[in-house]
């Protein structure tokens, strides 16, 4: 009656990447990570990470609580929390980043306003952040004399 197949006969399609960007709308929480391979728009809430391989824009009523990472950023918005990106990030006019900062390039508007520590070089970019135990702070000062 129904023409069944086997599970063996049965194939997954490999997900497409998505050349549009995904958003988070005004009005919208979200609590949890995102992983993404294009390009991310958060003018919502978001209670987590955000791990992309390309542009990551936070517009003016975005408010991210969490770690971000990615190609580019652009934020206009509120951010709490470490901030890696491999190339430009933009702080716009209005922004307000607490975290520290890991880019190879640095633009800052005069209104807007970042408390933490900024790490430029393009080797300075880390994938991740390995625990650390003290030994690198010591390393550091041993090398510079600053004991």
């Amino acid at each position: 009656m129904f023409n069944s197949k086997s599970k063996s006969d049965i194939s997954v399609d490999a997900p497409v990447p998505q050349s549009g960007a995904s958003i988070i709308a005004s009005g919208t929480t979200l609590k949890g990570d995102i992983t993404s391979t294009g390009d991310i728009r958060i003018d919502g809430v978001l209670q987590g990470n955000i791990n992309c391989t390309a542009k990551v824009v936070i517009g003016g009523n975005g408010v991210v609580d969490g770690d971000i990472s990615g190609q580019q950023a652009d934020i206009m918005g509120k951010v709490t929390g470490t901030v890696k990106v491999k190339e430009l990030l933009q702080l716009r006019g209005g922004s307000n980043l607490t975290g520290n900062i890991y880019a190879s390039k640095l633009q800052i508007e005069t209104s807007a306003n970042f408390n933490g520590q900024c790490h430029m070089n393009p080797a300075v970019v880390p994938a991740k952040t390995a625990p650390t135990n003290g030994t690198e702070s010591k390393a550091v000062a041993e090398a510079f004399s600053l004991k």
